[in-house]
């Protein structure tokens, strides 16, 4: 079973209403962070490549780097399969990365298919890609197939948020908050929407780079 798809900004609003409904804290946090984002992004090979190519980096570095791989044509699915390792580390891959990206292209995925499957096999068939973690994954359910009920535990602004928000002595280790998140079903990837905006608000409140 699919379950919710989060579509449009209506998606995320009912969403929060529950939430807010379920626990004052999020309606709290709430009015201090205001509508959330959409954050819905197109699903397929591109999005998980980005999505490789900006692990461990900066935003900035990760957008240089997608640049000059979209200038040498290096982002769709059969180029990626065929790029030597001299042309990806032109275009500012490292050479895990180009394998990572290789890997992917070559891993045969149904990327219409997984539409319709459940979030926990989707997760499964990603992660069985070298350089696809359970992090990544979760993220591509949640903003490239819109699930509903997804959440992303490993996430540090998450456990950060989450201790702001629930009042935590220590930031929750990622088997804590998944525990945790089980009550904010079946809005965990609206939960987390709220758990950013609101760590992002904190940050500032405090004056802290980030």
């Amino acid at each position: 079973m699919v379950g919710r798809i989060i579509e449009t900004a209506d998606c995320v609003a009912e969403g929060m209403d529950w939430l807010c409904r379920r626990d004052a804290r999020f309606a709290e946090a709430y009015a201090l962070t205001g509508p959330l984002p959409l954050r819905r992004q197109a699903d397929g090979f591109t999005a998980l490549l980005d999505a490789i190519t900006g692990q461990q980096v900066s935003v900035a570095s990760a957008n240089a780097i997608w640049a000059r791989m979209e200038a040498a044509g290096l982002t769709g699915q059969a180029a990626m399969a065929a790029a030597s390792d001299e042309e990806l580390r032109a275009a500012g891959l490292s050479r895990q990365k180009a394998r990572y990206g290789r890997a992917l292209a070559q891993a045969g995925i149904d990327f219409d298919g997984l539409r319709g499957l459940p979030d926990r096999e989707v997760i499964a068939i990603l992660t069985k890609v070298p350089g696809i973690g359970i992090w990544t994954a979760e993220i591509y359910a949640m903003f490239a197939l819109g699930r509903a009920d997804v959440f992303a535990p490993g996430d540090l602004a998450l456990q950060e948020g989450a201790k702001l928000l629930l009042g935590l002595e220590a930031r929750p280790s990622d088997k804590a908050l998944r525990a945790i998140a089980e009550d904010w079903s079946p809005w965990r990837a609206v939960a987390a929407r709220l758990l950013w905006a609101y760590y992002r608000v904190a940050k500032s409140r405090e004056g802290i780079r980030g």
